[in-house]
């Protein structure tokens, strides 16, 4: 049987690109996405046979809509080999600012609540078949705070946390937990920002980088390993030398800001 793959925010950036690079690797496709007629033009354009794929129409920080998603594809395609929880937002805040409160709530419902969600339907099966991976996209943006980021950079931290959580739950199972953190990848969730973005990767590359460590079982890994390296190095700083080096830093934009 040709080996599926499960993944949310198929829509665009990164996840289009690891449903590409899927693709030509002879993989089927089970894509969730709230905007199911960009999924369907992405497969067109890239002359994507109808039989080798399947779009799940599911807003992943609706819990009912991506279960129902995850329980349609197993019904549908069957049991994925490997489930991708890619979908994320990214949004500055302010915490001064009543609306940003609401703004993290919405960040954490779709990094975090919807992340755990999203391998839900999957886990006891592959549980009881004894293997599959479920793949948690963090950030590099887990490893330090960085001022204007609460919200995303604490969502990301969250999401190594749990994924470290889970996969010791797992590990007598037979099913991988793998977590990727993203550097800087050109994606529409980067187009906007305000700061220098060192090593800036294509979403292609990355895809290609990330299905290795995919396959590999990898339980950690960051994409370009120079981020992991600089990640690493501004962990290490003393806090009152990180925040000197942070401050009168271009913060992300808010919501609402051009």
């Amino acid at each position: 049987m040709t080996p599926l793959v499960f993944i949310t925010g198929a829509s665009s950036g990164i996840g289009q690109a690891l449903a590409l690079r899927y693709h030509q690797a002879g993989w089927r496709l089970a894509l969730a996405a709230r905007r199911v007629s960009e999924v369907q033009s992405w497969a067109s354009a890239h002359q994507i046979s109808s039989s080798s794929y399947a779009i799940y129409s599911a807003d992943v920080a609706d819990t009912d809509s991506i279960v129902a998603a995850g329980a349609a594809c197993i019904a549908s395609q069957g049991l994925p080999d490997v489930v991708i929880a890619n979908a994320g937002i990214s949004i500055g805040m302010d915490t001064a600012q009543r609306s940003d409160i609401d703004v993290m709530a919405r960040t954490f419902a779709t990094n975090n609540t919807g992340l755990a969600a999203t391998f839900h339907p999957f886990m006891a099966a592959m549980e009881k078949r004894g293997s599959g991976a479920l793949v948690g996209i963090a950030s590099v943006a887990a490893i330090r705070g960085l001022p204007g980021h609460g919200a995303y950079c604490a969502s990301k931290a969250a999401v190594v946390a749990y994924c470290e959580s889970l996969r010791g739950e797992l590990r007598a199972s037979g099913v991988k937990v793998v977590t990727i953190c993203p550097g800087y990848i050109d994606t529409p969730l980067t187009k906007q920002n305000r700061y220098s973005m060192p090593f800036l990767m294509q979403p292609q590359d990355f895809a290609a980088r990330a299905l290795d460590a995919i396959a590999a079982g990898s339980s950690y890994r960051v994409i370009p390993w120079q981020m992991g390296v600089v990640a690493k190095l501004l962990r290490a700083l003393p806090n009152a030398v990180f925040d000197k080096l942070m401050a009168g830093r271009p913060r992300k934009h808010r919501q609402g800001e051009q």
